[in-house]
């Protein structure tokens, strides 16, 4: 890690007096010497400090995530027949309940399946007739067995067609006028609808699809520091807005970590679940913190104390009557506060203001 220079509260404050000089309205007035208005500067650049905090059960990192849902989570819902819509009911974003119609669907192939079953029933009251009278010809020997059992026969044949025809009677679930009611199969969510009042349906395209919302996966983007150390089954947790002011955690846990590195983004990919809270929508991008196995010990200081320096975070320690930048490893964010699991010990000065002035005065 590069040290930088130490800091001295005396370049902060010519800073800080360059700045004040600036304006005509503070310019020293007659008599008034430049050292003495460097002092009053050097005064008024009092840098709060703060002292680092050790915090248990601290999380392994945040790292991005993105809201999705689980392969099961979406039901297509079809039109067992082709045929027109007559009534569309529900619009896309709604929820429903299981069972709930979606929509009235009029087909001609139901008609027609219902005019069979009415055949095949009577078909089969003639077959259980002309079998029964005919067993009991052949069980007198007025005639051959062979006829009986021929009779026997085409009886069962009827039965068959008879249940065949009621099994696609109650597939199709239409009433008299070939009308069929389209149903939700499970809880959720309408997050398509591909039919219109009076439009066609077919029996190949889903008209409906159906999101369940009890549950997401979060896809995750791990750094290679944490790919070593993040494994199934470790507890991870969502920040989200309540509309409140304030925020609420949803937990969930790994489900699996990919077993090399994207070459592009050098990252590790993980899968996460999650349940179910209001603001939780698939596409969402969210910060996750994995929590780890519970005994991680770190640092705690105020976020503001934190700043970017090279594109890494680094805070500003004590050192003297000065403070040196040193490079910090941020575990995850809490409120105002952060968590560091690296780079800065329990006890030791920060500074907690002026941070702007100490980052541009170390730059010179």
């Amino acid at each position: 890690m590069t040290v930088r220079p130490l800091i001295r509260h005396a370049a902060i404050a010519a800073a800080i007096a360059l700045t004040a000089c600036s304006g005509g309205s503070d310019a020293p007035e007659a008599g008034e010497t430049a050292g003495e208005a460097t002092a009053e500067a050097a005064a008024s650049a009092a840098i709060e400090t703060v002292e680092a905090q050790a915090a248990s059960n601290v999380p392994l990192g945040t790292v991005p995530g993105v809201v999705t849902l689980p392969p099961e989570a979406r039901v297509a819902v079809t039109s067992p027949f082709p045929g027109s819509a007559v009534r569309v009911l529900v619009i896309e974003g709604q929820g429903v309940s299981r069972g709930q119609p979606l929509a009235v669907v009029r087909a001609a192939e139901p008609m027609r399946i219902g005019g069979d079953l009415t055949r095949a029933a009577s078909e089969l009251q003639l077959a259980e007739a002309r079998a029964a009278r005919l067993t009991q010809l052949a069980q007198e020997g007025i005639i051959a067995q062979a006829r009986a059992d021929e009779a026997n026969a085409l009886l069962a044949q009827a039965r068959a067609t008879l249940a065949e025809n009621r099994r696609l009677a109650n597939y199709a679930g239409s009433g008299p006028d070939g009308s069929m009611t389209l149903r939700s199969p499970i809880a959720g969510r309408v997050s398509h609808v591909g039919v219109e009042t009076g439009g066609p349906v077919d029996g190949m395209t889903a008209p409906f699809v159906i999101e369940a919302t009890s549950a997401y996966r979060l896809d995750l983007a791990l750094p290679e520091r944490l790919g070593r150390q993040v494994r199934p089954g470790m507890a991870v947790e969502v920040d989200l807005p309540t509309g409140t002011g304030e925020t609420m955690t949803v937990g969930g846990q790994v489900l699996s970590v990919a077993p090399s590195i994207d070459p592009e983004t050098r990252s590790i990919m993980a899968k996460a679940s999650i349940g179910a809270a209001p603001g939780l929508v698939p596409g969402q991008n969210v910060s996750v913190r994995i929590a780890g196995t519970g005994g991680e010990a770190g640092i705690s200081v105020p976020s503001r104390s934190v700043t970017m320096i090279g594109g890494e975070p680094h805070v500003f320690v004590r050192d003297g009557d000065g403070f040196t930048p040193r490079a910090v490893e941020v575990a995850a964010e809490a409120g105002d506060r952060t968590i560091l699991s690296g780079g800065l010990a329990s006890g030791e000065t920060i500074a907690a203001s002026n941070i702007a002035e100490l980052k541009a005065a170390s730059a010179e």
